[in-house]
């Protein structure tokens, strides 16, 4: 082999290496084993690949039969945002129910079971916890993902949320860097701004970020976020300031830095996915996520050939690729060992009920009512968060139809009002079940209706509680996972 060649071949796998592609199916496709045979080292699993826990395991071993320290990443936060159980909705609260309790022992808990299962199933890396602050309510994309507003707080459960998670052996990857809590625009569709000034990033976003490097974080990923603060120009995924100079040197962070989707509108619609990976390489990222809207083998040789290129032509350093791809094999060699230490079975410490419980803990209640019968569910569903997806089923009604016989339910959307849905419920008692209602003035207009109308109306608000509570009852549940509406129901069945 010449020089020349030894060099591309390298090139290659490298260039390889730092991508985290995803797949169509609940198999692996063949291209996808072939890429991984030449260097590939990282998979992304959407919700689109997953059908059952099985079935999963089998998926992940399929990969691991051609590479065996392949990292198999999820984006698993719990609660609102689930791929594992995507189907029905999650079996752990996500991370504002968890702040709401503030126990950071039940936190570290939940994460470590949650962990134990992605872990059975072959899952090593997890694209979690969410250590933003939501310091601003009406951001449309963090909200219920965030531990909550308080930074200390977001930090303590950031932390022990990593903690648990990689007690199971699967590596945490703490985002969204340098802190999504403070805009009003969500990235996938656009470039959000925060305009804060160094002096409150500092004490209110970084805050978390450190106790997560602090408590060992495996994996970091970067925000596709504008802070003029920290860097005039660029994105904080594309900044050399905010990824090498602030996350690495000043923060002393040394693992694995991912980026957040790359074919995020953000990113993709100002500067193409070719462009902005090679960027993102050169800033100090590491790994580059791609595969939730572009999720084929033309786009894994796109961004393949661009990296090469970019070295060829001078615009990256061979060196900095090669340097990204290292750490890509590093967190693969210790996700490796953790699998090779972990005891068959059902570790010590397993909590397998420990979603309820949590979730339990997580309500907020005012007033009072008795055991309703058969009563008229109606869920007024706004547009689903693009991070969440529409194929998750939430809110209470299946789960109070288990628990109380002769329920009815219907779905309301955008344009509904309550003649309607008092219309559906005859005298039934009305539970209304909305979703941050304080965002939607519609919801509010509804719900204002529905309560003068009849006084014994149960409203249950599954997103950010910032609307005051009305109805004879009102739950907070936190989040609007499968758990958090089972725990609604059981009160609100009086079970």
């Amino acid at each position: 082999m010449t020089v020349l060649a030894h060099r591309t071949d390298t090139l290659t796998r490298d260039a390889l290496a730092v991508l985290q592609p995803g797949f169509e199916g609940s198999t692996a496709p063949a291209w996808l084993l072939r890429r991984l045979g030449e260097g590939l080292h990282s998979v992304g699993l959407f919700g689109r690949n997953i059908t059952s826990p099985a079935q999963l395991a089998r998926l992940t071993a399929q990969l691991r039969a051609e590479r065996d320290d392949v990292l198999v990443a999820i984006d698993e936060e719990g609660g609102d945002v689930t791929r594992l159980e995507a189907r029905h909705g999650s079996s752990f609260p996500g991370n504002l129910a968890l702040g709401t309790v503030d126990d950071t022992g039940l936190t570290r808990a939940v994460a470590r079971e949650l962990g134990r299962r992605l872990a059975a199933c072959g899952v090593n890396l997890n694209w979690a916890p969410s250590a933003d602050v939501n310091s601003n309510p009406d951001n449309p994309v963090i909200g219920v993902r965030s531990f909550g507003a308080d930074t200390h707080l977001a930090a303590r459960h950031t932390a022990a949320y990593v903690q648990g998670l990689q007690a199971a052996g699967v590596a945490a990857c703490t985002k969204h860097f340098p802190g999504h809590g403070d805009t009003n625009v969500d990235s996938h569709l656009a470039l959000p701004r925060i305009d804060a000034d160094p002096d409150t990033l500092a004490a209110r976003e970084l805050v978390p970020f450190k106790a997560a490097v602090e408590a060992g974080t495996r994996a970091v990923m970067s925000a596709h976020i504008l802070v003029p603060a920290l860097d005039a120009t660029r994105p904080a995924t594309l900044s050399p300031q905010i990824l090498t100079g602030l996350l690495r040197k000043e923060l002393g962070y040394e693992g694995l830095i991912v980026t957040d989707g790359m074919e995020m509108n953000a990113i993709a619609g100002t500067y193409g996915i070719e462009r902005g990976s090679v960027l993102a390489i050169a800033a100090g990222a590491d790994a580059i996520c791609v595969g939730g809207g572009l999720a084929d083998e033309a786009t894994v040789l796109r961004l393949r050939d661009a990296l090469v290129a970019a070295v060829r032509e001078g615009a990256l350093a061979e060196e900095r690729l090669a340097d990204a791809a290292a750490r890509v094999r590093d967190l693969a060699g210790w996700t490796r060992a953790q699998r090779a230490a972990a005891v068959p079975g059902a570790p010590e410490g397993s909590a397998p009920g420990i979603g309820l419980t949590a979730a339990r803990r997580a309500l907020v209640l005012t007033g009072r009512v008795g055991a309703v019968e058969a009563p008229y569910v109606a869920t007024l569903a706004p547009v689903a968060n693009i991070a969440v997806g529409d194929e998750t089923p939430w809110g209470v009604a299946a789960e109070l139809a288990a628990l109380v016989p002769g329920t009815a339910a219907g779905v309301y959307r955008e344009g509904a009002g309550a003649g309607e849905i008092l219309a559906a419920a005859g005298d039934r008692t009305v539970v209304a079940v909305v979703r941050d209602a304080h965002r939607h003035g519609w919801m509010t207009r509804a719900l204002d209706a529905l309560v003068a109308a009849r006084p014994d109306t149960v409203v249950v608000e599954m997103g950010l509680p910032r609307a005051e509570p009305r109805g004879a009852l009102h739950i907070a549940t936190h989040g609007a996972s499968r758990v958090s509406g089972r725990a609604a129901a059981e009160v609100i069945a009086g079970a």
